[in-house]
């Protein structure tokens, strides 16, 4: 291997890697040579830290990542153009609230060592930018009900359980799988395609889930995996099904969503309190 090739075989950018190839050349040059310290005194962006640390610890408990792939992310409270994301190379069992990477619209690192996954910036900064609002929190995993639907022909949610009545008539399809996301226009076409649904299923890929909090976000992200593997242990039987019809889905969806925030936030606290109950992930707020 050459010269120019061996530094052209570190794609992140974590050695000394300076690529002039047509790929990483529409790329942000990621500052992850440095340690740029956390230092953000407000409790508010402490709390984002804290709670989307837990969120990684969370789904990798209940084995919705896959290696060091996958990725999470949320917005600094009262900020539109600022993002929490992992450093790429990370387990999510290592994420803290500290070691969390503060990243800019442009890709720059402000706080912590390392840059984020490529595919990662591209897909988030886009979604959260299309609604700073509703899209505080991105999820994106492969989780494995979710993602077979993903791989089903015309895969869809059906309305076959109460925990699918949550989703009704709030999920994004995307039919289009058009490899990594490796740059600014895929991203906006996913954030186009998830048109204010509160989840986007994205063929033959996985599911991206948003909320207006890493409460809400966590939440519909485990009620989703649920709900699909339900779904794919019905179809597993091979026999007829009962689907629930719209009026009952469309009443029981308005219920759930007046009580929404009020249950997630009990939920993810429950959830927080058993992190630091295991011991293992009791370190995650730190």
């Amino acid at each position: 291997m050459g010269a120019k090739q061996a530094k052209q075989a570190d794609p992140l950018g974590v050695g000394d890697y300076e690529s002039e190839s047509t790929m990483t050349a529409r790329m942000p040059r990621f500052l992850n040579k440095k340690k740029f310290p956390y230092t953000t005194a407000d409790p508010a962006i402490w709390q984002a830290r804290v709670d989307l640390a837990a969120v990684y610890r969370l789904a990798h408990n209940h084995g919705f990542n896959e290696g060091i792939c996958n990725h999470l992310t949320v917005m600094v409270p009262n900020c539109t153009d600022k993002f929490l994301v992992i450093a790429y190379g990370l387990m999510w069992t290592e994420v803290t609230a500290s070691n969390l990477l503060l990243v800019n619209m442009d890709g720059k690192v402000l706080e912590g060592e390392g840059a984020p996954e490529y595919t990662a910036f591209y897909i988030h900064k886009e979604i959260h930018a299309a609604d700073p609002v509703k899209n505080v929190c991105v999820l994106h995993t492969h989780q494995p009900y979710a993602s077979a639907l993903c791989c089903l022909k015309n895969g869809k949610m059906e309305m076959v359980h109460q925990n699918c009545l949550r989703f009704h008539n709030d999920i994004a399809y995307d039919p289009d799988f058009n490899g990594l996301v490796m740059e600014e226009n895929e991203g906006q076409r996913l954030a186009k395609v998830m048109g204010g649904k509160r989840v986007l299923l994205h063929s033959n890929h996985g599911i991206i889930v948003v909320g207006a909090s890493a409460a809400e976000a966590w939440d519909d992200l485990y009620y989703f995996e649920r709900a699909a593997e339900v779904q794919v242990l019905v179809y597993s039987t091979g026999k007829p099904y009962t689907l629930i019809g719209d009026e009952v889905a469309a009443g029981f969806k308005k219920d759930m969503d007046e009580g929404k925030a009020g249950w997630a936030k009990n939920y993810f606290d429950a959830a927080k309190r058993n992190l630091i109950k295991q011991g293992k992930d009791a370190d995650f707020d730190k």
